[in-house]
């Protein structure tokens, strides 16, 4: 979703997406993921389709069919956050991303969307959903 938050100091305005996912535990509901970043500012001119952002999805798994975690890093922006399958470390740069996929690739993995939805905002689109990875491909 979309949030804005009234900076106190000086009563300016910033957008931001934001993103929880949560979890039953202990008798209560509680956050086990929250994602929070600010929205783009430039508004290309052409917005990008649904079929688009599940395409992008196959540039990705392409970059992981290389083997070479310096090509699948490239498919990160530069302040991503990837919360990785296998490790329990947040990878908050290019160099840590890049540190996960270089164990991770050794695994030779392919993924398949099983399922998702695609939200398309102004400069932003989300593709969540299910993926499985087929190791050894």
């Amino acid at each position: 979703g979309i949030y804005e938050f009234t900076m106190g100091a000086d009563g300016s305005k910033v957008k931001g997406r934001y993103s929880f996912v949560y979890i039953f535990e202990d008798g209560e509901w509680k956050i086990s993921h929250h994602h929070s970043s600010v929205m783009p500012e430039a508004v290309l001119p052409t917005p990008i389709t649904k079929a688009e952002v599940r395409d992008l999805f196959q540039l990705w798994n392409g970059a992981l069919a290389t083997l070479d975690s310096t090509k699948v890093a490239a498919r990160y922006s530069k302040e991503a956050v990837l919360l990785p399958t296998v490790s329990d470390t947040p990878r908050t740069d290019s160099a840590l991303i890049k540190d996960y996929f270089n164990s991770f690739l050794l695994k030779k993995p392919q993924g398949e969307i099983l399922s998702g939805d695609i939200i398309v905002g102004t400069n932003w689109a989300q593709d969540a959903g299910i993926y499985e990875f087929t190791m050894g491909a």
